[in-house]
């Protein structure tokens, strides 16, 4: 926690500001604001982050605040378990009249990736695996993904409705993981590798690939605020999709695939200015198409509430659950909680609030993915690995072949929020399953995950 507060402190590094009050008493933040901060945070996926980012907002003549002009966002860092973040990112709602901009520029290089299989439930997951056991890592891949995204938003006339549209440029590069501790031999045999030998991940998607993706739908947003929200309702329903242009030919395999994105999100005050309730939910689907195994953990929003938003599971989706550990054609899940602001404060010059987040998720696949394949698992007598009391794993051990069911988790944040958009943010998660994680989840990083 000392941590999170000397982070806090550096924030308030800005420009002077005019100490103009609104009708709810916070300082009315004009020009601009920003600080370098050291890239402080953690993850039970991916390790302890550090580095440096800073976040720039421009208010302008204040008359906009709580909302910005624009948003600024850079950082560099790296976590302990072999993830590497170089991202850049802008957005504004003001700089052009009627329209908003924003566009993300972000390196993701992870050596170690969590990867624990497709369905959900039917694959099994071992606590005592999940982590590099004598030179093998069971449930590692390695997964870099260089993306480049360019969304623009308008009104329709001057209802709460309005216009999305955008592209993004992706290339994912994928195969077995890196790691000093894995021993390279026959030993360091993944879960990977037995989809690659089997055909459950074919021959022409285990390095990964390239894709240009369209984005167009519609918007309804009535919220008073977007990043700290105390009523209101936001809907996202968006269409996205991908032509397979830019791999090449590869036999006459291809990877062109659409699918359907829907997100409500709902906001309710039940205490003003102390408690609300925030409930989101969302699917992401396939309509047609070949999607490729690597591109199924991206959970794709209209803007990022964080830099990295891969699940199902996951700090970004269901908190306390594995990230990544449910992947399928078709997603669906829910995230429930209550915001309550304990403590309200001036420090400064900015607009701090202390608040306190209880909450309960769940998710699930709806859409399976290379389900006969994954079937012909059950007859594989491939060795696999050798667990830690000695005995053997085979390939048919990974696959259960039982029913998708529900997969949820509980916990609680505490978040420490800036001139209503500069968040951060500590969680703590527990899943209800075994099968769906090593128990107990946790982060701190930025922002509200809805």
């Amino acid at each position: 926690m000392k941590k999170l507060f000397s982070i806090l402190l550096m924030a308030a590094i800005c420009l002077p500001a005019a100490a103009q009050e609104n009708q709810k008493g916070e300082i009315v933040k004009k020009g601009i604001n920003f600080g370098p901060l050291p890239a402080v945070g953690a993850s039970s996926d991916l390790g302890i982050q550090y580095g440096l980012l800073s976040d720039i907002f421009w208010y302008g003549d204040g008359s906009t605040y709580p909302d910005y002009i624009w948003k600024a966002n850079v950082e560099a860092s790296r976590y302990t378990k072999g993830n590497s973040v170089l991202h850049a990112y802008f957005d504004s709602k003001y700089l052009i009249p009627g329209i908003r901009v924003s566009a993300d520029l972000t390196y993701l290089g992870n050596k170690t990736s969590g990867f624990y299989g497709f369905n959900g439930a039917p694959a099994r997951y071992l606590k005592s695996m999940d982590e590099i056991v004598k030179g093998q890592g069971l449930y590692l891949f390695r997964r870099d993904d260089l993306r480049f995204e360019f969304t623009t938003q308008g009104k329709i006339g001057n209802s709460h409705w309005g216009w999305v549209g955008g592209l993004a440029y992706n290339w994912y590069k994928v195969g077995h993981a890196e790691n000093k501790d894995l021993s390279g031999d026959a030993r360091d045999y993944s879960l990977y590798d037995l989809y690659v030998d089997n055909q459950v991940i074919p021959t022409e998607e285990k390095n990964g690939g390239h894709h240009l993706e369209f984005k167009a739908g519609v918007v309804y947003d009535t919220r008073d605020h977007e990043n700290n929200p105390s009523r209101g309702s936001n809907l996202e329903l968006f269409f996205y999709g991908s032509p397979d242009i830019l791999n090449g030919d590869r036999g006459g395999y291809r990877n062109d695939y659409l699918k359907l994105a829907v997100h409500f999100k709902q906001f309710f005050t039940l205490v003003p200015d102390r408690l609300v309730f925030g409930g989101h939910l969302a699917y992401q689907g396939l309509i047609a198409g070949n999607a490729p195994f690597y591109t199924l953990q991206t959970i794709m929003p209209i803007n990022r509430k964080k830099i990295i938003t891969d699940g199902l599971g996951g700090y970004s989706t269901i908190r306390g659950v594995v990230i990544n550990r449910l992947l399928g054609n078709g997603l669906a899940w829910g995230n429930f909680e209550l915001r309550w602001s304990f403590a309200r404060f001036k420090l400064f010059n900015q607009n701090f609030i202390l608040a306190t987040n209880p909450f309960f998720d769940l998710g699930m696949v709806v859409q399976p993915y290379r389900k006969a394949q994954l079937e012909a698992l059950s007859a594989n007598n491939t060795v696999v690995a050798t667990l830690p009391d000695g005995s053997t794993l085979y390939g048919k051990d990974l696959y259960t072949g039982q029913a998708e069911k529900l997969h949820m988790s509980a916990g609680a944040g505490l978040h420490v929020i800036m001139n209503q958009n500069f968040n951060v943010s500590f969680e703590v998660g527990k899943c209800f399953d075994k099968n769906d994680g090593k128990g107990v989840g946790f982060s701190i990083g930025l922002n509200y995950i809805f």
